[in-house]
């Protein structure tokens, strides 16, 4: 009876000892899922792995807790996926990962230095964001990394694009770094790459064909760089690949900066086009400059005639007959185009000099060099019938005076 008892107790103590292990119980401190093998431990203040994680797990998410050492403490979850371990405080990314892993997720820690042997065996890793750290330099093997697609470096303080950078890879992201240059060779192998963010960093100009072998590229970000677009040496290179490339590119460089090699001269005033034009003024307010045209206008002005024309009646000589002298006679007073918009000035105080037009009969001599208007006034003028003024019958004993004298 004693011997069954003890039999009894000695069961149920190996049970309570491998039953939690085979039927994976989820740790008090975590979310499980999927037979309890995608375990959700984030936002928990840990600063050590909680107790009763099954070695068969596929996902664990460690995230926004208090983790500054993980070093050989995972390597036991050798069906390990997916680790995201963002938002601790990690100096360096966890050494002897499990080689299962699919995608390791470790933004916004102190890491600072991405070292070889960390991704040294991570031949299964698709997926590597190391984001929001403090990576100064980032190496990498040759021919490892064989299945990564997607690197993501950002926020980081490199100063140089990593090299070695595995040839499958379809994502790089280098964006918000201290870049200034390419070293030779580096994207040579990329001809799968899709999508190249190197925006918020310190190119001045991409070395020559630095770009040539990306084939497959469809997306680059070139904005917020400080670009020596003066450069007539080194910036051409960036410049023409834009212009040919078949890819999307986000804030071309010099986009709003002619090209040093083809910066149009300026041209030239010529004298048909001397008059200032200035942007945002009314035509009214332009002042003309003087130019040949104006100073052939201002020779020829006693023979045009100006928008305004006043016409008075000259008062009548003594010992004539009012009526008959303003039938007769009528005077043109030309002002110069230069004053075409000032107001009429009264007759007896004008500055302007009157060009007196006495019609007594037939046609006037200056008939057919006077303008359109000028000549439509006078054929008016020549309709009225009227008496010869005194001042024309002076004029005509002038005349005669002159040529008797010219006889004698």
């Amino acid at each position: 009876m004693e011997y069954q008892i003890l039999n009894t107790s000695t069961c149920l103590l190996v049970l309570l000892v491998f039953i939690p292990t085979g039927l994976g119980i989820c740790p008090s401190s975590c979310k499980c899922s999927g037979n309890d093998r995608n375990v959700d431990c984030s936002g928990r203040n840990l600063t050590v792995l909680p107790q009763g994680l099954q070695d068969n797990l596929t996902y664990l998410n460690l995230s926004f807790n208090q983790f500054v050492d993980l070093d050989h403490q995972l390597t036991r979850f050798t069906n390990l996926r997916t680790l995201d371990i963002s938002n601790n405080w990690l100096k360096n990314v966890p050494a002897h990962l499990p080689k299962s892993l699919w995608e390791l997720y470790a933004t916004n820690n102190n890491i600072k230095v991405l070292q070889k042997l960390d991704t040294a065996y991570q031949w299964n890793l698709r997926v590597l964001d190391i984001s929001r750290n403090m990576v100064e330099r980032a190496v990498l093997i040759n021919n490892t990394l064989s299945s990564l697609k997607f690197l993501n470096l950002s926020s980081n303080k490199l100063w140089t694009v990593p090299t070695n950078m595995p040839y499958n890879i379809e994502t790089v992201d280098l964006s918000n770094n201290f870049l200034s240059q390419i070293l030779p060779g580096t994207l040579v192998r990329l001809q799968h790459l899709t999508s190249l963010y190197l925006h918020n960093n310190k190119f001045s100009y991409i070395p020559d064909k630095a770009f040539d072998q990306l084939s497959q590229l469809q997306v680059i970000t070139l904005y917020n760089n400080p670009w020596s677009c003066s450069d007539n040496q080194n910036i051409p290179y960036v410049l023409q690949w834009v212009q040919g490339t078949a890819a999307r590119v986000l804030g071309a460089p010099c986009a709003e900066q002619p090209w040093p090699s083809t910066a149009p001269a300026p041209a030239q005033p010529t004298a048909l086009d001397s008059s200032p034009m200035i942007k945002g003024t009314k035509a009214a307010d332009r002042e003309a400059e003087p130019t040949q045209v104006t100073k052939r206008h201002k020779q020829l002005k006693a023979k045009e005639v100006p928008p305004l024309v006043t016409q008075r009646r000259p008062a009548p000589f003594p010992g004539t007959d009012g009526p008959q002298e303003a039938a007769a006679t009528r005077t043109i007073l030309v002002q110069d185009s230069t004053e075409g918009n000032a107001s009429l000035a009264p007759a007896t105080g004008s500055s302007t000099t009157p060009m007196t037009l006495s019609i007594t009969s037939g046609m006037p001599t200056n008939y057919s060099k006077m303008p359109q208007s000028t000549t439509a006034t006078l054929r008016k003028e020549e309709a009225t019938p009227g008496v010869p003024s005194r001042a024309s019958r002076w004029q005509m004993g002038l005349l005669c005076l002159a040529l008797l004298h010219t006889v004698a």
